[in-house]
């Protein structure tokens, strides 16, 4: 019997790059547009970044709320997400995050609990020296979590090795992570995060051997927190793990953010994608309400 629980979508819409897909949102209107179309086909959480990352908390802030008020609009509880920010301080680095909290459109804090390399190939295919060595330590982890816990915040952890994962869970244990908070399983496709060539990549390959061993770390201190599975630099509807995802009771990511393909696809077709899985597996797909309540979050202020 396949499990009931509702399978939560995100869709991640744009990075810095178009990464050559025609489809990718490219202004504030089209990421808008985009949004909402996957919130109306079954996305209950929508991920985007801003063109310059490098700007202050407050002028970011205003940034996302553009393209944040419309989907809030649609529908309240659709969990709205940013990326990283930049700054010398941690305050200055998660300043953003707590800006949108206050202004009641952002209901996940986060940080991504490790360190590993982005890199590309060279001109014999071995990575190139000038590698991206990408990273958040013990001290922004612990911030992060003790003020979004402060806050009310659920946390969100992006897991790109295994270890990530392990950290994770050491602040599980410790009774660190408040309510609300999920993992989410970054498998390494072939082109990588920065996407220009293929061969250079990170973490674990989207196989089912590698979702069993996230899953294994999580089943060893028979830890309860939801699972997400999503493929960076790749295809994730085109690799085992996303109906394996489904059918052991996880939620995937997708977005145009993670998906280099030939086929070309839109923001909107990978979420019905996962629908029509979904539907093929016979579990259900999440409303924005119904994925509060899987996440255990508070409700809206």
């Amino acid at each position: 019997m396949a499990d009931e629980t509702p399978v939560i979508i995100e869709v991640a819409l744009t990075t810095t790059s178009a990464r050559g897909n025609p489809n990718a949102p490219t202004t504030v209107e089209e990421v808008v547009s985009q949004g909402l179309a996957c919130i109306d086909a079954g996305a209950s959480i929508v991920h985007m970044h801003l063109p310059d990352l490098n700007v202050p908390a407050a002028v970011a802030t205003e940034q996302y709320l553009e393209c944040f008020r419309p989907w809030l609009d649609r529908d309240p509880d659709v969990l709205a997400l940013p990326t990283n920010g930049f700054g010398d301080t941690l305050e200055e680095r998660f300043g953003h995050q707590w800006l949108l909290g206050d202004a009641g459109a952002l209901r996940l804090a986060f940080v991504d609990p490790g360190a590993t390399i982005f890199g590309w190939p060279g001109p014999d295919g071995a990575p190139a020296p000038e590698g991206y060595l990408y990273h958040f330590g013990y001290d922004a982890m612990a911030y992060a979590i003790d003020e979004g816990a402060r806050r009310g915040m659920g946390m969100h952890f992006a897991c790109f090795e295994p270890g990530w994962l392990r950290n994770v869970m050491s602040y599980w244990r410790a009774g660190r992570l408040s309510p609300g908070s999920f993992v989410k399983f970054y498998f390494g496709g072939p082109w990588g995060v920065l996407a220009r060539g293929e061969g250079v990549t990170f973490g674990l390959p989207p196989t089912l051997t590698g979702l069993a061993a996230y899953r294994e770390i999580l089943e060893l201190d028979a830890c309860p927190l939801p699972w997400f599975s999503a493929v960076v630099g790749g295809d994730l509807i085109e690799t085992p793990v996303a109906r394996a995802t489904v059918e052991q009771g996880g939620h995937l990511r997708v977005g145009l953010e993670d998906c280099i393909s030939e086929r070309m696809p839109s923001n909107l077709e990978l979420v019905e994608e996962v629908v029509a899985l979904c539907a093929a597996v016979g579990r259900p797909v999440a409303t924005p309400s119904e994925a509060v309540a899987v996440l255990g979050l508070p409700p809206a202020p």
